[in-house]
């Protein structure tokens, strides 16, 4: 009984970390943004038509700008929030687990989930 509780757990932490899965680099070519984990592994390729212009990411997401509105999506391509442009600015860095935007004289923080974290005003 307590070998098949350890596999058991073992096989939950295994499926926990596999959808957890951490973005270390993105390759950008013409059609294709290739997103590959901190092994080196390829995780799954993305279109540039239907992503957008990548804008930056982060340890488990990445965020592109799509027409009006900045698109946030998983390591998969799932997109997880659409924020519109004019009410976020323009996004000027994404890493680990935040966006920050410039609108007008206010910087903002979001997080990866979009929602906004802190504003302060910029100098």
């Amino acid at each position: 009984m307590r070998k098949l509780l350890i596999i058991l757990m073992t096989m939950l932490a295994v499926a926990a970390h596999a959808q957890r899965q951490q973005i270390s680099y993105v390759e950008t070519t013409k059609y294709w943004y290739y997103v590959y984990d901190e092994a080196g592994k390829k995780i799954g390729g993305l279109s540039r038509s239907s992503l957008g212009e990548l804008k930056g990411w982060g340890s488990d997401f990445l965020v592109a700008k799509y027409y009006s509105y900045y698109r946030i999506y998983d390591a998969k391509g799932k997109v997880l929030k659409a924020m519109n442009v004019s009410d976020v600015g323009e996004i000027v860095g994404v890493s680990a687990n935040t966006i920050t935007s410039r609108k007008g004289s206010w910087i903002f923080i979001w997080d990866k989930k979009g929602k906004k974290i802190s504003a302060k005003p910029a100098n």
